[in-house]
C-alpha cells in the first residue's frame, strides 16, 4: 500500500520544539511536493507547509509562519517539519501527504497518500 509514515510526535510544554519526520512507503519522494497537514479534535484538517520537488520552495499558513519549518533529504526519502515555540492550539495529529511536482496550495483535498499521522500533544 502507497502511503506516508509519519513519527516524531509527541507530548511537550507550552514553548518546546519537536522534529516531524514523513517517509514514504511504497515509492520514491523526488519528483512530489509534500504537504504537512494537522488536524484537532473537532475541526478539519488544515493545510500547514508544503514543500515543491523542483526547487524546494516552501509554503506555509499564517498560523505556523516563523514557527515551523519544512526540510527534505531526497537521499533519505525524508521530509522534515520542525516544530518550535509550540503553544496548546498546535495540540493535532498531524499528517503528510504528496501532490505531483509542485505545491498547488495548502488544500487537502488536492494531495494524496496519506499516512496515518503523529500526535503532537502541547501542555503543561
Amino acid at each position: 500500500q502507497v502511503q506516508f509514515v509519519e513519527s516524531g510526535g509527541g507530548l511537550v510544554q507550552p514553548g518546546g520544539s519537536l522534529r516531524l519526520s514523513c517517509s514514504p512507503s511504497g515509492f520514491g519522494l523526488a519528483n512530489f511536493a509534500v504537504g504537512w497537514f494537522r488536524q484537532a479534535p473537532g475541526k478539519e484538517r488544515e493545510g500547514i507547509s508544503c514543500i515543491s520537488s523542483s526547487d524546494g520552495s516552501t509554503y506555509y499558513s499564517d498560523s505556523v509562519k516563523g514557527r515551523f519549518t519544512i526540510s527534505r533529504d531526497n537521499a533519505k526519502n525524508t521530509v522534515y517539519l520542525q516544530v518550535n515555540s509550540l503553544q496548546p492550539d498546535d495540540t493535532a495529529v498531524y499528517y503528510c501527504a504528496a501532490h505531483n511536482l509542485f505545491c498547488p496550495n495548502l488544500l487537502p483535498r488536492n494531495y494524496d497518500y496519506w499516512g496515518q499521522g503523529t500526535q503532537v500533544t502541547v501542555s503543561s
